[in-house]
């Protein structure tokens, strides 16, 4: 769960107390817009995406104006682009107008709940404005810290002085950038980034920060990101309706993180734990349908929807059924595979049977009895299997699973279908 720019941004930020510059919606008015640009001398028009997505600016699509009639151009430009990045593919909906701040100093800050100090750690340099990968690592001050007492005033200044930061901008973020830290912890968040801060000088030439662009990512499994009642459709930008069915079974327990890699794939692969999902997804490339990780110990009603959900929408065009994961510490192998075989069982009850070869590797807790809840309802379906244990190697699972898909295109389905009774429509891929 994503969310970009400044349009909610803006709203979050004064929860903090955080400065942003004077933004109009794209339901402004002629003349409210005249009087934002008369005021500022300078606005951006920036397009509105649902969910994350990054690299806008250098996509040429952040326009600038500084007349009504260049700012209506430009509204008319962005509105309905489409933005490219990656495997991301968006259309946005809508236009905000934020008001120039003239500055000469952009800082970039961040928080983030950080794996490799397993503590939530915030990023900041004062040479903001930019992409943090073109920076030298000598200018960006990375700093773990301690969630029990937060990002204190003392860790800013401290990171600032070490980077040999002006001395006039040090004041001002060290004011401002502890609220954050409220924010961040306080509504469920896993990232926080401004980018840039840019710091304003008042009449008297103090500067104050102002936040000029903001991107967050929130845990949808922490119930506290609803205390902000952002709009439900908000973050369900561009998702299928197999996505979407299977982010409805979210819970507190038990992950069902899904994308859709290739709709025309042939090896159907629920994967659990994310190091798992990541090998898998690599190994696979276009052969597999989902990226997917269904960890953390899912209850058994949860995993059987989970698994209908995937076999409703994926199991006829499937080569293999390929159940891969880790070694489990907790999450409980014979209630996941007890579920999955049940829901196996239901799918082909009602929509029939159809060729396919059943291949797992997991290890965890109550391994064997899960494998024999799967093992009896492959061969009462009358499908083949091969199941691997914790002490096979993960990479050459998944390369007996890519072995029996080509096994499986090159005439392996026909004879299944054939072993199975069924007429020249199921053999088919």
């Amino acid at each position: 769960m994503n969310l970009t720019g400044m349009l909610y941004g803006a709203r979050l930020l004064k929860l903090a107390g955080f400065p942003t510059p004077e933004i109009l919606g794209a339901d402004a008015s002629e003349s409210e817009l005249k009087a934002l640009i008369v005021k500022h001398g300078l606005v951006f028009i920036k397009p509105v995406f649902k969910g994350g997505v990054g690299k806008k600016g250098k996509a040429g699509l952040v326009g600038k104006a500084t007349d009504l009639k260049t700012a209506l151009a430009e509204k008319e430009r962005l509105y309905f682009c489409e933005h490219h990045h990656g495997h991301q593919r968006a259309k946005s909906n809508g236009v905000t107008f934020e008001a120039g701040v003239p500055a000469d100093h952009e800082v970039y800050f961040s928080l983030t709940d950080n794996t490799r100090f397993r503590a939530p750690t915030m990023t900041l340099t004062h040479h903001g404005g930019v992409d943090i990968e073109e920076l030298p690592k000598e200018k960006i001050a990375v700093v773990p810290f301690n969630p029990l007492t937060g990002l204190k005033a003392f860790i800013v200044a401290n990171a600032l002085s070490e980077l040999n930061a002006p001395k006039a901008i040090i004041s001002p973020l060290v004011q401002h950038l502890p609220n954050l830290w409220d924010l961040f912890h306080d509504y469920g968040m896993t990232t926080l980034e401004l980018n840039p801060i840019r710091l304003r000088p008042d009449a008297r030439g103090r500067l104050t920060p102002v936040a000029c662009d903001f991107k967050c990512g929130f845990d949808r499994d922490d119930p506290r990101w609803q205390r902000l009642e952002l709009p439900a459709d908000l973050f369900a930008a561009d998702t299928s309706d197999f996505e979407q069915e299977i982010n409805a079974l979210r819970t507190y327990q038990g992950q069902s993180d899904v994308y859709v890699i290739n709709a025309n794939g042939t090896i159907l692969a629920p994967t659990f734990g994310g190091g798992a999902n990541s090998l898998v997804t690599e190994m696979l490339g276009d052969d597999a349908i989902i990226s997917s990780d269904f960890g953390g110990n899912p209850p058994y009603e949860k995993m059987k929807s989970v698994a209908a959900i995937c076999f409703k929408h994926w199991l006829k065009q499937s080569n293999v059924l390929f159940i891969i994961g880790g070694k489990s510490n907790n999450t409980d192998i014979h209630e996941t595979f007890r579920a999955m075989a049940d829901a196996l069982r239901e799918h082909f009850g009602k929509r029939g049977a159809q060729p396919l070869y059943v291949v797992v590797g997991r290890g965890g807790p109550n391994l064997v009895r899960g494998m024999g809840a799967l093992r009896d309802t492959c061969e009462a379906l009358g499908i083949p299997y091969r199941f691997f244990g914790f002490d096979s190697a993960m990479s050459e699972v998944v390369d007996y699973a890519r072995r029996v898909d080509g096994w499986m295109r090159r005439g392996g389905r026909e004879q299944i279908a054939q072993r199975l009774g069924l007429g020249a429509a199921a053999r088919a891929a």
